[in-house]
């Protein structure tokens, strides 16, 4: 019994110094070589301060700023461990809300948004009123932001082609020119907005 034992003991050694340990380790270290920026987060530092990541949204409310996607991440609520409530960019809850197109819950939270838009003028971008699979996603597309021009322009008393131009300094094309869609970091159009406004 020993004959069989020994072997696979050995084998759950060697098999976990090189799947758990080294190759983690190797990952973590060519990482940190080739992508370093990536490696540990795509943060943003500002005056020596982490002010975000590139790569996670964060929630604006105020009209100074251009507002991210809905996010549908919640948290632990303090009061009731049992239940949760609205955590919005919580990057320790990414996923979805699952809510399919027949929940009351999500048809409300839409409509509540979209009059939150609304206008006589023009439709209201689907990223404005949606979230993503995520719930982290930190950008928003071109319409999405140009839908925002006037409310950020006249809560910060600029010029709206003043904060245009921002918004098309901030948009970043597709990838290779065909992979995905033109869109905007959120964050760094909000960092651009408030260095222009001092």
């Amino acid at each position: 019994m020993s004959k069989q034992i020994r072997p696979a003991l050995v084998l759950l050694v060697l098999l976990t110094i090189a799947t758990g340990l080294a190759y983690p380790f190797a990952v973590t270290g060519l990482a940190q070589l080739a992508f370093p920026d990536q490696a540990n987060g795509s943060l943003i530092v500002r005056n020596g301060a982490v002010v975000g990541s590139e790569l996670i949204g964060q929630w604006f409310e105020s009209d100074r700023y251009f507002h991210p996607r809905p996010s549908a991440t919640t948290a632990a609520d303090l009061n009731d461990p049992t239940k949760t409530v609205a955590a919005p960019y919580n990057a320790v809850a990414s996923a979805g809300s699952n809510l399919g197109p027949t929940s009351k819950v999500l048809v409300d939270r839409v409509a509540a948004d979209v009059a939150a838009y609304s206008t006589a003028a023009a439709s209201i971008p689907a990223d404005l009123v949606t979230t993503s699979g995520s719930g982290l996603d930190p950008d928003i597309s071109p319409a999405a932001a140009e839908r925002q021009v006037a409310r950020v322009a006249q809560a910060r008393k600029l010029p709206d082609e003043r904060v245009r131009g921002l918004v098309r300094a901030a948009t970043e094309g597709r990838l290779f020119g065909i992979i995905g869609e033109p869109r905007v970091n959120v964050l760094q159009l909000n960092l651009a907005l408030d260095a222009a406004s001092s």
